[in-house]
């Protein structure tokens, strides 16, 4: 369920007419709908209610602050895999005891700034990683919470690039080697070994791999529990899929009822780390049409925006729906859509059936809330675009248009070159 939708053939997020935003902005923009994010988040909150639990955001998903703001003021939490995220979560005010820090490579710099932040755990990957927290956390006088991240060796049917619980990803400690890890970490007199996390990959749309992953984490909790260890917090990471073209995935009622009969006999605080059933439904990326252009072979769809500023299709080949801001009849065509980069990657869409449009027509790229903005770049040297978020019927400029100052700002012309 969103809330991008046409009245009388146009497009409107919530109450507010999206070509309108599109003259105040210029194009490409990123729009996001703040009551699309908040019902997602509400939705999973509600259905999670009949235990402890908190709901971290993902916020490699989007790291915007004002889509952080307001999750923060549903409650939410906050997982950060940099200290960059660390800094937007706290700024957008996540409280820090409801901060997870995970990520396979940790720094020193990163982890002492997450210590004196009081965050709530560290999600753990290496027992290298493990000994580095304990000597700092020594040397603060602090005693952080620690998660181990186990691998759980499942797969999931998802793309390969982004699933992450089998033995061969570089991602957790093995399964089978768990009890001897514990024990291990659990020697070092800095660290509180609570909890243990598991992640096995993104847009997962069946219940299934959390279902095989959990079981085998629950019987580890009680062979941990046997060997003395107290683990209090299951952190399940997040994953959950939506709706690019034809899925089907669980809803927030169905995965609730999937995994919490699983979870509630261990008596652990529950935590999950979700991230595009948030937002990848709230945001579109809107881009207007420059040139329409005709071969032998095909019909190209030339737009302004890039595989710099949305790279999920030239990366995962992922399917993102288009359709114009104005629908005008009811002809269609076939057309390839693509970006003004200089790569053969540099697409939207190949062999789309579209509605009808012409050079300077607006078009709407959905689903493009999750990893949209937050993996783009300035390749090309094109400055990265605006983030607007409409609430109810009010448009917020919440991210600046890139000048080109910003593209050369910190970077210097030696002397010897002058």
């Amino acid at each position: 369920m969103d809330y991008f939708h046409y009245e009388n053939g146009k497009l409107y997020c919530e109450d507010v007419l999206v070509s309108d935003i599109a003259c105040k902005v210029g194009t490409p923009f990123y729009l996001y709908s703040h009551r699309t994010m908040v019902e997602h988040y509400q939705k999973l909150d509600k259905a999670l209610e009949s235990i402890d639990h908190l709901i971290s955001f993902s916020v490699k998903s989007n790291s915007n602050l004002a889509v952080i703001r307001a999750l923060a003021k549903e409650g939410s939490g906050a997982d950060v895999v940099s200290e960059g995220e660390l800094y937007r979560a706290l700024k957008a005010g996540i409280s820090p005891q409801k901060i997870v820090f995970a990520g396979i490579s940790k720094t020193s710099h990163e982890i002492e700034y997450a210590i004196n932040s009081n965050i709530f755990m560290f999600n753990v990957e290496s027992i290298p990683e493990a000994r580095n927290i304990n000597q700092i956390s020594g040397r603060l006088g602090k005693k952080p919470k620690i998660a181990l991240r186990i691998n759980p060796d499942v797969e999931a049917d998802t793309h390969k690039h982004i699933t992450t619980g089998k033995k061969e990803n570089k991602f957790g400690l093995e399964i089978d080697m768990a009890v001897k890890f514990y024990t291990e970490v659990s020697a070092m007199e800095n660290l509180e070994v609570a909890g243990i996390h598991l992640h096995i990959g993104s847009q997962i749309v069946s219940t299934g791999p959390y279902v095989k992953s959990i079981e085998k984490i629950v019987k580890l909790i009680s062979d941990l529990r046997s060997a003395g260890i107290n683990i209090k917090y299951l952190n399940i990471g997040g994953g959950l899929g939506i709706i690019y073209k034809a899925e089907k995935p669980s809803t927030a009622q169905d995965f609730a009822k999937s995994v919490l009969p699983l979870v509630k006999p261990t008596g652990c605080y529950f935590i999950l780390e979700p991230g595009r059933f948030i937002v990848g439904n709230a945001g579109i990326l809107v881009t207007r049409v420059t040139y329409i252009k005709h071969t032998s072979a095909k019909t190209f769809v030339i737009v302004d925006a890039g595989m710099n500023d949305l790279i999920r299709p030239a990366f995962y080949n992922s399917y993102h729906r288009i359709k114009p801001l104005e629908i005008k009849n009811s002809r269609n065509m076939s057309v390839d859509i693509v970006g003004p980069i200089c790569e053969s990657s540099d697409f939207f869409a190949k062999k789309r059936k579209i509605p009808m449009v012409e050079e300077g027509d607006l078009l709407a790229i959905f689903s493009a809330g999750a990893y949209g903005f937050a993996m783009s770049s300035n390749y090309n040297s094109r400055p990265r675009v605006p983030e607007v978020m409409v609430i109810g019927d009010r448009d917020f400029l919440v991210r600046e248009r890139e000048a080109y100052e910003d593209l050369v700002r910190g970077e210097k012309i030696p002397e010897a070159l002058q």
